[in-house]
């Protein structure tokens, strides 16, 4: 295959609306490409927005693809040891929703996530689970969903078969100034490294545009990687990946070290199908 990239928009929700609005006008500075945008149905609890869903869909008919992303993005679980607590509350400041879900837990937000998608009318082919951390049984769970593909942070995933393409991914940290020093420094030293990978990923979050220096960081390097990539979203990517292996199992000039937990079979669940009542109608303030 020919050299790609994606430009993933994280966290795209009616709180995060404004921010991540800024980041899609700086992408657009560097040239006009699909997006995909990663959208959570209830972020941090808050209540469906019609408003914002009549933005999404406006977003789908000018091509950009639209990706579940979690639930409300927030971990309610309690973390299990030091190390956990580390990951789960400092790391990835309390939002790895489906790091420690039960198979159960991980399958009802799925699904809830799904309606919300056919209520719109908005096709679905990924999950991406918030801070690109699934738990063993969320992985299971992810079985009984009709998707194409996930991702975590160094691999993209064509589903049901969990086939693996290591595709890095070029990401900025922005909590805090010392975060945002070592995300530049790093990622300056990545760049050069990324000519023999077949997908580079700009992995994009709605503050990624708000400090100067850091926007002109990774506007700089998407404009580098597009002199001889081309840029589609990640459903496109996925599908013609799949189409251009000649066999059952990938070469291993795609296959990669990416790790994810064996499989178990399971059935869709009803619950999918159902229908879903119309939401009360709320603004976007």
């Amino acid at each position: 295959m020919d050299p790609r990239l994606c430009v993933v928009l994280h966290d795209v929700a009616p709180a995060t609306w404004a921010a991540c609005r800024r980041v899609i006008e700086a992408v657009g500075e560097v040239a006009p490409v699909p997006l995909t945008l990663l959208a959570v149905p209830r972020y941090h609890g808050a209540p469906r927005s019609l408003a914002f869903d009549a933005l999404l869909t406006e977003r789908h008919e000018c091509g950009d693809e639209l990706a579940l992303h979690g639930y409300t993005h927030h971990d309610d679980g309690r973390p299990h040891g030091p190390l956990d607590l580390l990951k789960r509350r400092v790391y990835t400041a309390g939002e790895a929703e489906f790091a420690a879900l039960s198979r159960e837990a991980a399958l009802q937000r799925l699904v809830a996530g799904v309606r919300w998608f056919q209520a719109n009318g908005w096709p679905l082919h990924g999950f991406v689970a918030p801070a690109w951390l699934l738990g063993r049984e969320a992985w299971t769970a992810l079985e009984a969903v009709p998707l194409q593909y996930t991702s975590t942070l160094r691999c993209i995933y064509a589903l049901p078969r969990r086939q693996a393409l290591l595709a890095p991914s070029i990401v900025y940290s922005t909590r805090a100034a010392w975060r945002r020093l070592g995300s530049l420094c790093w990622n300056a030293m990545r760049g050069r490294r990324l000519q023999r990978r077949v997908l580079v990923r700009f992995e994009l979050h709605p503050h990624d545009a708000d400090h100067a220096y850091l926007r002109r960081s990774w506007q700089r390097l998407l404009a580098e990687q597009l002199q001889y990539r081309r840029a589609e979203t990640v459903t496109d990517f996925v599908r013609e990946w799949q189409e251009s292996l000649s066999t059952p199992t990938e070469p291993m000039a795609y296959l990669q070290a990416c790790e994810a937990p064996l499989q178990n079979s399971a059935s869709t669940p009803k619950a999918i199908n159902a229908p879903i009542p119309a939401p009360a109608s709320t603004s976007l303030g």
